[in-house]
């Protein structure tokens, strides 16, 4: 037979093996989606290392070429990894935090008629710990001639060193709900251990989980089960997806009011704290439906550039953001670095205010 007689033979053979390949291919995807479903309903994870091991395994046993067994175990882990793609592309249309329309905007509303969620820009505030009732009282003040409605009321501070002031507890609650009360205003605290909330409920109207808790399954489940709104912080290591996933434990055990928190993420940047993503803001905005904060002062840990982090803030299209104020930095129990003053924290709302345009990220 002539050579190009017998290649567009062999070609005529590649091309039906082509189509029996895509079929099978599509059929294993299939089953492997049936397979997923049931994992789900057994609360097991998708990604199973020990069967794709053992699946790699026995085809390279049984290999007899041409191809080596390298590029089997290449070609297998390719359609391996495609096929859990597949799974996560199912579970993102299912996690209750994804944004399933354009128009899905969760709004957290509180009694004194804060709303955090429906295009305003908030202000969280005050200071990094409670120290005292004229502390608190003096921050109050200010905050509230700038009507700001949500004051921190940090009872419980976690430390780097356990040497460090770790906050005044119950008491330190106690002063924040006092002071709030003075001055219509809302309190927001870091719960640390879901062993706490049962106190914390009779101070504060939401909780808050830190950084280092945000992958707290316990917490964040038990959380879940309360009514009161949350704010979630994203952990200085993880991943949006991770972060995303972190607000689903809280949305799937029954509390829909959640406030997603960007705080900044360790990076090789020594002259800041944390380095802030900035670009985190109109990512979570497509992706979920939940309102974002934006933290400026832990994420920079220095107070000469909160304005410019805060005018950035403003732009991105946040829900608001959460500033430290402070009567006397200096002088401040815990992170004095990053704390305003009165003076400064006035003069980071009038650049706020001068700013009129806020970004809309585009929904999917």
């Amino acid at each position: 037979m002539a050579p190009q007689n017998r290649l567009q033979e062999l070609r005529k053979q590649i091309d039906p093996i082509n189509l029996q390949i895509l079929e099978l291919l599509n059929k294993r995807a299939t089953i492997a989606r049936e397979i997923g479903e049931v994992q789900q309903e057994l609360g097991t994870t998708y990604y199973d290392p020990e069967r794709e091991a053992q699946m790699l395994t026995e085809l390279q046993q049984v290999n007899e070429g041409p191809f080596s067994n390298d590029t089997i175990k290449k070609l297998f882990s390719e359609i391996f990894h495609a096929t859990l793609n597949l799974h996560e592309q199912d579970a993102r249309q299912k996690i209750l935090v994804q944004r399933k329309d354009p128009n899905q905007h969760t709004h957290i509303e509180f009694d004194n008629g804060l709303t955090i969620g429906n295009d305003t820009f908030e202000i969280i505030a005050g200071p990094c710990a409670v120290e005292s009732y004229e502390q608190m009282d003096e921050v109050a003040a200010a905050l509230s001639e700038r009507g700001v409605k949500m004051i921190r009321g940090m009872g419980y501070k976690p430390r780097t060193s356990p040497y460090d002031f770790q906050g005044l507890g119950e008491e330190g609650l106690k002063i924040a709900r006092q002071v709030a009360n003075k001055y219509d205003m809302v309190v927001i605290s870091e719960v640390l251990d879901q062993s706490l909330i049962p106190m914390m409920d009779e101070y504060v109207d939401a909780f808050w989980v830190g950084a280092r808790n945000m992958q707290n399954a316990f917490l964040l489940r038990a959380l879940g089960k309360q009514r009161k709104p949350v704010l979630l912080k994203r952990g200085f290591g993880a991943t949006l997806k991770e972060f995303i996933y972190a607000a689903e434990y809280i949305m799937s055990s029954g509390n829909d009011q959640i406030i997603l928190m960007e705080r900044g993420i360790r990076t090789f940047v020594q002259e800041t704290r944390n380095t802030l993503d900035i670009s985190a803001v109109p990512l979570l905005k497509q992706e979920t439906h939940l309102p974002i904060i934006v933290d400026i002062s832990h994420s920079a840990g220095r107070r000469d550039i909160a304005n410019p982090l805060g005018r950035v803030a403003r732009v991105s299209g946040a829900d608001g953001l959460m500033v430290e104020v402070h009567p006397n930095p200096d002088v401040a129990m815990s992170d004095a670095k990053q704390q305003l003053n009165l003076n400064q924290f006035n003069e980071l709302m009038d650049d706020i205010d001068s700013i009129s345009v806020r970004y809309k990220a585009p929904t999917v």
